[in-house]
């Protein structure tokens, strides 16, 4: 990640192949719902009260990220609002754009986001908790059977095609993360993929956020990418609040609470919580209602916003 972020920062064209980065995050979709056992499922009711922390906490990100990028920062009510909202990025510059923003910094500051929080959160979980992180996220490929490899791969490929199909967000992930977890509790499936396919995604998934600044100009350095880094830091700031809530009301141990409240992206934090022996299910069913929170809260409240502003 940090390599391609230097490399585009010195002005090299660099791409990402979308096959490939969708075939990245179907391993994770599988990785994921293999996490959804009976007995996690079992304490699916003891997570309510930490769901229902998400909308709050997105709240307090837009009322505190849009005034920031607004006022201080300068940008146009369409860049600041979906820009301040932790969010999809595809799903964000869809909205953004449609109401007149600006996609190019859109980008780049979601892309600050999610790069500030998947450089700050491993070190700090390394540092400061002494997580290691250097473990291998699973069993090789050669210590599980070949039927369950076979099961996984057909998983991947026809959850992520049924859940584009039909026009699911993030389907690359969801899809598959929803027929593999229905296949693990049906006690088909019983690993997660193999440690190497793991590691695989982790790699490319890091490439791709570097890859996100392709093309940008010392003006955008000194505007948006400082910009993104103050607003990572509201955001991390508001995220380690509602850890720390969601630690003290006792909804949740401080591993699971840090990675649930984390704005980084989903793809991201999957990885993150796998690696560092997080309970995935709780992580990422938190991340899930967070990108569906903002996917249909924030046009609805741009609208709001739009009309009661000129009062």
């Amino acid at each position: 990640m940090l390599a391609c972020l230097a490399v585009a920062l010195m002005g090299v064209r660099l791409a990402t192949w979308t096959p490939l980065t969708d075939t990245m995050r179907t391993i994770l979709g599988v990785a994921v719902g293999a996490s959804f056992t009976p007995a996690i499922v079992g304490r699916m009711g003891d997570m309510v009260a930490s769901l229902a922390l998400v909308p709050l906490f997105l709240l307090v990100c837009g009322a505190l990220g849009y005034p920031y990028l607004r006022r201080i920062a300068g940008f146009d009510a369409p860049t600041a609002f979906y820009s301040a909202m932790p969010g999809g990025l595809q799903d964000m510059l869809l909205f953004g754009e449609e109401a007149g923003g600006d996609p190019r910094a859109m980008s780049l500051l979601h892309a600050t986001r999610v790069l500030m929080i998947v450089t700050i959160l491993p070190l700090a979980l390394w540092l400061y908790w002494g997580i290691d992180l250097s473990q291998p996220p699973g069993a090789g490929a050669a210590d599980l059977p070949w039927q369950e490899l076979t099961v996984m791969a057909v998983a991947g490929i026809l959850g992520w095609r049924l859940a584009r199909a039909v026009g699911m967000f993030g389907a690359s992930i969801l899809g598959p993360m929803i027929l593999t977890a229905a296949l693990t509790l049906a006690g088909v499936i019983q690993h997660r993929p193999p440690a190497e396919a793991i590691q695989a995604a982790q790699f490319f998934i890091g490439m791709v956020v570097g890859v996100k600044y392709t093309g940008i100009t010392l003006a955008e350095v000194r505007r948006i990418l400082l910009v993104g880094l103050g607003h990572a830091a509201i955001l991390g700031a508001v995220a380690a609040v509602f850890a720390e809530a969601a630690l003290g009301f006792g909804l949740a141990p401080p591993l699971d609470a840090i990675l649930a409240f984390a704005p980084g992206g989903q793809a991201e934090m999957a990885v993150i919580a796998i690696v560092a022996g997080a309970d995935v299910a709780y992580v990422i069913t938190h991340h899930v209602l967070r990108i569906v929170v903002v996917i249909v809260g924030a046009p609805l409240v741009f609208r709001w916003l739009k009309v009661t502003r000129p009062r």
